[in-house]
């Protein structure tokens, strides 16, 4: 493959805020999420799943935001920023940048981060701003990049997620990086493996391989560019709607997963967990977290499934059930501090209610029965302390966090 950017996603802008009883629970799931990954897989994979669009998505949707907007890539990293910060030296990943004033100051903080861990910061900083100039200027698709978060890890490795927002069409285009791809390549050759998302008028793409004849030339002309080069780009789009449908979901995956939470009622998983209090409920929302640990790159390709843990905060699908989220991460907190004293066994539990959704073969969900699963979550919204921002009115001014 070529070097730089994993992909892009195209998404619908949306416009708001996260509300401050939902950014905090995300800051410490998605810190949960994280340190689950690094414990399990290293913390080079969870570089290599940031650079993923598609699980980038996901693990914003299980987090309980709208799981196809703009929004995500602002609090995902809001949260990983704000979650991560107190374990970044023991963890050895470390989250730099953000939205607006906050991107600015990216070369300023992997300048003191690399003083403070022995990093190689010009060099890191270097790579912020290629970047960013790449997607800005090397490839014009209409969209202006307005957030650029960069994550390093202690050796070195880094990852870049970067949106911009194009008015005119309310769409947001996020582009992720990863520190191999783009060494390999120059920043410039076929940096982006995929570009997703439909084209929106003419993309002018110096980083083709077909182009690279077209760059010395501009070297040479100092500013005088030739013709552009078109690139055809495989683009995936989100849809314009808010709610989540059928139509959005893989339904035979999401029956196995249905399958597999069946297969163990919650007295077995209570047992096996030593977790008094997990119910069903609790349960599905852990297989979906625990694809997201453990799900193999090919499981992310309907980020929408993985809205169905945590609700998103609008509403869509259903309110967030907070008294779910907060067992969720009071499951996973203590599998990790378990972890760490080498008692892996809670953790392990978690991992197998994945690999059982893998091997169940189970019927795809009708979706009459998908929108009965809403129902029945609008229902339960006071039993499970179901939340929406909708309900947040009459003290907005209290309760505002991350904006995007």
């Amino acid at each position: 493959m070529g070097a730089g950017a994993t992909g892009t996603a195209d998404l619908p802008l949306h416009g708001g805020r996260v509300p401050a009883w939902l950014a905090s629970r995300m800051a410490r799931l998605g810190r949960v999420i994280v340190e689950a990954i690094a414990h399990e897989y290293g913390r080079t994979e969870v570089l290599r799943r940031l650079a993923d669009p598609f699980w980038f998505q996901s693990f914003g949707a299980v987090m309980g935001m709208d799981w196809h907007s703009s929004g995500i890539t602002t609090s995902v990293i809001g949260a990983l920023k704000r979650g991560l910060g107190p374990v970044a030296g023991e963890l050895g990943l470390h989250v730099c940048g953000g939205r607006g004033r906050h991107s600015r100051r990216t070369p300023d903080e992997l300048t003191a981060l690399g003083e403070r861990i022995g990093l190689d910061a010009p060099a890191l900083v270097r790579a912020s701003r290629l970047v960013a100039k790449v997607d800005s200027a090397a490839v014009q698709d209409g969209f202006a990049l307005y957030l650029h978060g960069f994550f390093v890890a202690d050796d070195g490795a880094w990852v870049v997620v970067q949106q911009g927002m194009n008015g005119e069409l309310r769409q947001a285009r996020r582009y992720h990086w990863i520190w191999d791809r783009a060494a390999a390549g120059g920043f410039v050759d076929e940096p982006h493996a995929a570009i997703d998302g439909h084209p929106s008028g003419e993309i002018v793409n110096l980083t083709d391989r077909r182009a690279a004849p077209a760059r010395g030339e501009m070297a040479g002309l100092a500013g005088r560019g030739p013709e552009a080069t078109l690139a055809p780009l495989a683009r995936l789009r989100l849809p314009a709607h808010h709610d989540v449908r059928a139509e959005d979901i893989d339904l035979g995956r999401l029956g196995r997963t249905l399958a597999a939470v069946a297969e163990r009622d919650p007295g077995d998983f209570t047992d096996l967990m030593m977790l008094p209090g997990v119910g069903a409920r609790t349960l599905f929302a852990l297989a979906l977290v625990a694809e997201v640990v453990h799900g193999a790159p090919s499981r992310f390709a309907d980020p929408a499934r993985f809205s169905l843990a945590h609700g998103g905060k609008d509403g869509h699908p259903f309110p967030v059930p907070l008294r779910v989220y907060d067992e969720t991460i009071r499951v996973l907190k203590d599998a990790i501090q378990r972890a760490k004293l080498g008692q892996s066994e809670r953790l392990a539990a978690i991992r197998r209610l994945d690999d059982q959704a893998r091997v169940i073969e189970a019927g795809a969900v009708a979706p009459a029965e998908l929108e009965r699963g809403f129902a029945r979550e609008w229902r339960a919204k006071d039993r499970l302390g179901g939340r929406t921002v909708m309900d947040d009115a009459p003290r907005r001014g209290r309760q505002l966090a991350f904006r995007f």
